[in-house]
């Protein structure tokens, strides 16, 4: 349920990508800096975690089983 959630985010923000295949969302492009600020600030009120700066890293923004994994580990702490 909280994947879909995550899903329905990026979706929002980019209409058209698929996000369940795409690995390298960062190195493709498809998300830049911004994009990434915007995610964010939207799964802070979306799941009330807050990513910490050290673990903004392009690797975990690439792809979207990793984020989610992120997000799990900080609403767990």
């Amino acid at each position: 349920k909280n994947m879909e959630k995550l899903l329905a985010i990026l979706e929002d923000m980019k209409p058209g990508v698929d996000f369940k295949k795409e690995k390298k969302l960062i190195e493709d492009g498809i998300l830049d800096s911004f994009d990434i600020v915007e995610i964010i600030a939207a799964i802070d009120d979306e799941f009330d975690v807050e990513i910490p700066v050290m673990e903004v890293q392009p690797e975990v923004f690439n792809d979207v089983e990793k984020l989610y994994a992120l997000i799990e580990r900080l609403m767990e702490e």
